[in-house]
């Protein structure tokens, strides 16, 4: 599978007029509450509240109106890796490629920081397949595997799909 991004190749969505940015102190409420909304459909995993004031400087948050209307998080693993997490989108305001603008945020910050490889564990494997992840078994992903995963009520029997994107040198096209 080609490793390119494909973020920018999706239909035409309505404009975007918020800003991304880094999260704040702040933001931790309404980041918890857009995870929960997609966390209690089954399509991630919730966030303690505790968990998000202790990593917030790991998150950007796309706003508009000083409304948070997406949210994602870049987290270090090790040297080599670091993990998408809690992708969130408003349901109100999904399909207008916040979610995809996030992504490359991420992708952009893990690059900048010399990171070679970031992955996630997903239910959105098509969504992130479009960014050029590929799916990898999360035996491959041993940091997350006994730094998070053993302390999820799901471990041992993880149903999200394991996605790996190794970062070129070249950057991808903003989507």
């Amino acid at each position: 599978m080609d490793n390119t991004h494909n973020l920018n190749q999706r239909a035409p969505v309505p404009s975007m007029t918020g800003v991304f940015r880094p999260a704040l102190i702040k933001d931790a409420k309404k980041i918890q509450e857009l995870v929960k909304i997609h966390a209690d459909k089954g399509l991630m995993l919730p966030r303690a509240l505790s968990e998000l004031y202790e990593t917030i400087r790991q998150y950007i948050v796309y706003e508009e109106s000083e409304k948070i209307l997406g949210v994602c998080g870049l987290h270090i693993s090790w040297e080599d890796l670091a993990e998408i997490r809690a992708l969130a989108v408003d349901p109100q305001h999904e399909r207008r490629g916040i979610g995809a603008k996030l992504l490359y945020h991420a992708i952009e910050e893990a690059r900048r920081l010399g990171v070679p490889k970031v992955f996630t564990l997903t239910y959105a494997p098509d969504f992130f397949e479009k960014a050029g992840f590929e799916t990898v078994d999360k035996s491959k992903l041993p940091h997350k595997i006994w730094n998070d995963c053993i302390r999820c009520h799901k471990f041992p029997d993880c149903d999200e799909t394991g996605m790996i994107l190794n970062l070129s040198a070249e950057a991808p096209p903003q989507p």
